[in-house]
């Protein structure tokens, strides 16, 4: 990871680049086969260059605690790797641009499963949006595993969806635990 890391920092892909504070690659462990994938960094995480480490990352955080997980467990990244400007949505152009750092993150980790995190990362990765039709259950694309869900931040806007992500990263672990990390 250490190499897509380096190549995410240096980029200058897409206009992003000229706006950034740093670079933001995935980090986490690999070893518990878990990836999450949110949309792009937001302010915090450009400054710190680390994912999920603002607000919404501390509501995923907690989801997780909640579902008896650690963060250190997991890997999170997101699509985009720079800050989109005022925390818009990426572009289309923008998410292509990060592509093959995502795919390869993916590449690398061979993730038994892929949380999606909100309809960004859902239109990213499978090509698709409707999180709310899609959320909470298992999805196969090109031999993947994905489970989409809701965006921490939603959460930020509607507090009552807390519960929903927490149900959600919940069912997600017990899904795992159940198949033994094997998913038909």
């Amino acid at each position: 990871m250490d190499v897509v890391a380096s190549a995410v920092s240096a980029c200058t892909r897409c206009d992003l680049c000229q706006s950034r504070t740093n670079a933001v690659p995935g980090m986490g462990s690999g070893e518990s086969g878990i990836m999450f994938v949110g949309e792009a960094p937001g302010r915090n995480e450009d400054f710190r260059g680390r994912p999920f480490v603002g607000r919404a990352g501390h509501i995923l955080t907690e989801a997780l605690e909640k579902a008896g997980v650690s963060r250190k467990d997991v890997y999170i990244t997101n699509t985009v790797k720079c800050r989109p400007p005022n925390n818009r949505n990426p572009h289309r152009t923008e998410r292509e641009s990060c592509k093959d750092y995502l795919d390869a993150e993916i590449r690398l980790l061979k993730p038994r499963i892929i949380c999606i995190l909100g309809n960004v990362a859902l239109k990213s990765l499978l090509g698709d949006d409707g999180i709310t039709s899609k959320r909470g259950s298992i999805v196969k694309k090109d031999s993947l595993v994905y489970f989409p869900t809701i965006h921490p931040a939603a959460v930020l806007y509607n507090p009552q969806l807390a519960h929903t992500l927490e149900q959600d990263i919940k069912k997600l672990f017990t899904i795992l635990d159940s198949d033994n990390g094997v998913i038909h």
